[in-house]
């Protein structure tokens, strides 16, 4: 609880208790101390003392009760184990961001006859990183005109997709809920959508002549030229 929040709720308790006291001071000058209807704002004006200082002892216990209440003992532990390292030689060319919405529905008869639907609306916003991969890359060097001539060339490739997932209107049949294997299958379907949108956008096209563009810098500064660089341009 924060200290804004506590503090309303103290108000709010402080006001409650004048309110009832004052309330119960006029009803009992009115009706049983009629003969001292002089005296009648001295009582209420103590009232309303005693009643702000046994609110404030209320609040005090209150809070003190609450902050024991609220005492939280967490645990945690961490186990790391590496089961492998490879060097690669990956060039990341390319990145977009893609909203996908994916709308999944399920229904499954009980006794054959009765329908029991779940389904579910899920936004995936992800970001996707599409570049190359060097280790299949083949080509020779022509010493003698210091020229790097490609051989063969890889497609661009999607070298990682980092997916959020948003679930909305997500609802359980009365007989077909769903279960961490239905997540985990939703998941799945919509990373692969979002794969499929990611290789029919621009960015493979984007990532070919990003990789064009720097192997020839690269190579142009070091007073070297490269041979055959449409073999890294895709249709």
């Amino acid at each position: 609880m924060n200290l804004p929040n506590i503090k309303w709720q103290q108000i709010k308790w402080l006001a409650i208790i004048a309110i009832v006291l004052y309330i119960f001071g006029s009803i009992y000058a009115l009706f049983f101390k009629s003969n001292v209807v002089n005296n009648n704002s001295g009582i209420t004006f103590g009232l309303l003392i005693i009643g702000l200082l046994l609110g404030a002892a209320l609040m005090f216990f209150i809070n003190k009760s609450s902050k024991k209440s609220s005492e939280i003992k967490v645990t945690e532990s961490s186990h790391t184990i590496v089961e492998s390292i490879k060097k690669v030689f990956k060039i990341v060319c390319a990145e977009g961001q893609f909203n996908e919405m994916y709308n999944y529905e399920e229904t499954k008869k009980i006794l054959s006859f009765i329908p029991s639907t779940k389904k579910a609306l899920v936004i995936i916003k992800a970001k996707v990183l599409i570049g190359f991969d060097f280790e299949q890359c083949v080509w020779e060097t022509d010493e003698a005109n210091r020229k790097i001539n490609l051989l063969s060339f890889p497609e661009p490739k999607i070298l990682s997709i980092e997916p959020d997932y948003q679930y909305y209107d997500m609802e359980d049949g009365l007989f077909n809920k769903f279960s961490k294997h239905d997540i985990m299958e939703i998941q799945s379907k919509g990373k692969t959508q979002i794969e499929i949108a990611a290789y029919k956008s621009d960015l493979p096209k984007i990532a070919a002549e990003q990789m064009k563009t720097l192997l020839t810098e690269v190579l142009g500064s070091k007073n070297w030229s490269i041979g055959n660089s449409e073999k890294i341009l895709i249709d």
